[in-house]
């Protein structure tokens, strides 16, 4: 009886260990960012009150695109990841999950994703939604191995969810859309640097070639971030001379571009660990804070 029970609760166990292998194939929390600036996409894309269901289709279709891309991205890396400190014991280099599953899982879940926004939602959303899949895995990816410019590329993916949301709320392009697509573009790059420049170590014995590795000396890694801090700042306060934000907003952005500027000066100038850490806190601070005011200061008129 107890050797029974004992076989269950292995077999349960190595269940739940495998489901969650999987999981973390998506990257749940960059996933999650994924899903932020999407809804807030949609949000500000709305002209009124939102077609409830076609958003939680958006929503869905966009989580399984981005969780079946980040699952795809990891079984390209995997040999990569097995040589930096803070991938090795991801599900792949560990062994946990076999390449040849990890690229069914990846490609399943991914063209479910464009599924959904096609049948449920509308072609603009589903043709730039393969636009990142597309261009993360096939250019951004490879050019991580082979020049430093894979820090500018990859933000071009990385800026297109809140463009799905807008697409998927107005079924066009607009210029409130490429205003939100250039504030996650230059935001990227300085959060990206922080990033390479506290795992340059990490990196550098992956082959991956971001700025802060190519570069020691940190001077070009330095004016880029002030380049990209300067020029979001300005981009950021966009949305308020377009009319798609109020004047809580622009103060809002104008506080939080200053004080993602001043991190960035400061990492430039002392090129420290403490510094890069700082900025990248930073970062993670500035975008959430910035949607959430952006949202808000729309509120009134989104449900109108």
């Amino acid at each position: 009886m107890s050797f029974t029970a004992g076989t269950v609760e292995i077999s349960l166990s190595g269940g739940y260990r495998r489901i969650a292998d999987f999981l973390e194939l998506t990257k749940p929390r960059v996933s999650l960012m994924v899903l932020v600036t999407t809804f807030v996409g949609y949000y500000l894309g709305s002209d009124s009150a939102p077609g409830y269901s076609r958003l939680v289709a958006t929503l869905i279709g966009t989580a399984l695109a981005s969780g079946g891309t980040l699952a795809l991205n990891q079984f390209l890396e995997r040999r990569s990841d097995a040589l930096m400190e803070r991938t090795r014991r991801r599900p792949l280099p560990e062994g946990r999950i076999q390449p040849a599953e990890a690229l069914l899982f990846g490609a399943a879940v991914a063209a479910a994703g464009l599924v959904v926004l096609a049948v449920a939602v509308n072609s603009v959303s589903v043709l730039v939604t393969a636009a990142i899949v597309a261009s993360y895995l096939f250019v951004y990816t490879p050019l991580k191995q082979k020049s430093s410019l894979c820090g500018i590329i990859g933000a071009v993916p990385g800026a297109l969810p809140p463009v799905i949301g807008w697409t998927a709320a107005r079924g066009e392009l607009g210029v409130g859309a490429w205003v939100l697509f250039a504030i996650l573009f230059l935001w990227q790059i300085p959060h990206t640097l922080a990033i390479a420049s506290l795992y340059r170590d990490d990196f550098s014995r992956a082959g991956i070639r971001f700025l802060p590795i190519v570069e020691p000396d940190g001077r070009s890694t330095g004016r880029q971030i002030i380049e990209h801090c300067l020029a979001l700042l300005a981009v950021s306060l966009l949305p308020t001379l377009i009319g798609m934000t109020g004047a809580l907003y622009f103060v809002a952005a104008l506080v939080l571009g200053g004080g993602l500027l001043s991190y960035g000066i400061r990492l430039a100038m002392t090129r420290t660990s403490t510094a890069a850490r700082r900025l990248l806190f930073a970062s993670l601070i500035y975008l959430p804070v910035l949607l959430v005011v952006m949202a808000l200061d729309r509120m009134p008129s989104f449900l109108w």
